[in-house]
């Protein structure tokens, strides 16, 4: 079996959805399973109402009609019928959303969140599978929520491998196409988890690794694996194939194309993953897999924005020993703070941070009363993997470095730009 996985962008419209459908018929579409990312910026719009639900704003109900009307589009230009079943099973999915949002009684934002932002993948692929059945590609419509089993950590949510192994391994139909949800799971009472932001991919990594797969390919609107963000970095090169380990260093670096966890349960299985382009799908892409001299002939770009640079230092002068940065990176760990880069003196201990829960101003008042605490907000960290003279001084350049660091392959500096 073939694992393919499509993100927001590939479905962002009717034509998304179309596109989909023609790269399966030319790349093929028996023994496939298909993870789907909900639609467009879907997420971003069920996380306005989640602000909105919370604040109690009048602005609820206009929010998640955004949503609805948003989806309604795509519908009335997939289907000419409006009367075709796939208008009452998408309506099905946001009178839940509305009966949840109604019958609530928890006041725990990152449960609600799971709750909520779980509709775009369920009503994305409830689209996609109603419409290629239209189209006469038959297909199975998985609930992923009855296979990826998790604990509670809602919003991050740790797999129970175990369970997880044993359900898909025994239900996930071989020899057809099946479709189901990126980025979702459940926990022991059957609530909607979700994996972290991204998370699509190690949804694809997941049931690759439970169904021995043959292979992983995530379908992307780039040619591949790109040795720079276009976005931020000109003249960004494909880097054509790669090792495990070295995706792994870029993914934990902040590289955008696959998800940091995704890689680790297909190197246990060796199983190679591809990056291709669903604009140009018989294009080679990347390929990512076993080999210790597939390292990237050129210096590889990433950056993180929005990074926190904090540094604490002793009240009395003494020196910042083991026990105190054991006590840090403690409640780091409980306030669910992301470290990108750490540098110590004998009197002050800096770490480059990302606070995707927004609890740093907690955590500062916990860390105040026994450090002196400062912070740059809005930083970004820049990573050269492989760099050179020349790649150095082009990051630096018109910055205000404010950390820097060098090891023998990577260059890492935190900058106000």
């Amino acid at each position: 079996m073939k694992i393919f996985k499509f993100g927001g962008a590939s479905v962002k419209d009717a034509e998304g959805v179309k596109n989909v459908l023609s790269v399966l018929q030319k790349v093929g579409h028996e023994d496939v399973l298909l993870v789907i990312s909900a639609m467009g910026k879907t997420t971003n719009a069920l996380e306005v109402v989640i602000k909105h639900y919370f604040e109690k704003s009048p602005e609820l109900k206009a929010s998640i009609q955004e949503v609805r009307k948003y989806h309604n589009q795509i519908l009335l230009e997939l289907f000419e019928d409006d009367k075709h079943p796939v208008f009452r099973a998408v309506n099905v999915h946001f009178e839940e959303l509305d009966y949840f949002l109604s019958h609530n009684k928890s006041p725990n934002y990152n449960f609600v969140y799971d709750q909520v932002v779980s509709y775009g993948e369920i009503i994305s692929t409830t689209i996609v599978s109603h419409y290629f059945n239209h189209c006469n590609m038959k297909n199975n419509w998985l609930d992923v929520r009855q296979f990826i089993k998790t604990d509670a950590t809602y919003r991050d949510a740790i797999v129970d491998w175990e369970q997880t192994h044993k359900l898909i391994s025994k239900n996930v139909k071989k020899k057809a196409l099946n479709i189901t949800q990126g980025f979702l799971g459940s926990d022991e009472n059957n609530f909607t988890t979700t994996l972290g932001r991204e998370g699509s991919d190690y949804t694809a990594a997941i049931f690759a690794y439970c169904l021995n797969a043959e292979s992983v390919t995530i379908w992307k609107d780039v040619p591949g694996v790109l040795n720079a963000d276009p976005r931020y970095f000109e003249n960004a090169v494909l880097l054509n194939q790669i090792s495990y380990r070295e995706a792994i260093e870029l993914a934990f670096y902040g590289a955008s194309v696959i998800h940091p966890k995704t890689l680790q349960p297909l190197q246990r299985k060796e199983i190679p993953l591809f990056v291709k382009s669903f604009i140009n799908p018989l294009l080679p892409g990347t390929r990512v897999y076993k080999g210790a001299d597939l390292e990237p002939q050129t210096s590889c770009f990433i950056v993180k924005k929005n990074q926190l640079l904090i540094s604490l230092s002793s009240i009395d002068f003494s020196f910042i020993m083991e026990e105190n940065i054991s006590e840090i990176f403690a409640l780091f760990h409980d306030y669910k703070i992301k470290v990108s880069l750490i540098q110590n003196t004998a009197i002050s201990f800096s770490v480059c941070i990302e606070d995707k829960f927004g609890n740093f101003p907690e955590l500062k008042k916990i860390l105040s009363k026994k450090f002196k605490v400062s912070y740059n907000e809005n930083v970004s960290l820049y990573t050269i993997r492989h760099f050179t003279e020349k790649a150095a001084q082009m990051v630096e350049e018109n910055k205000t470095v404010l950390v820097k660091q060098i090891s023998r392959e990577t260059l890492q500096v935190v900058a106000k730009e």
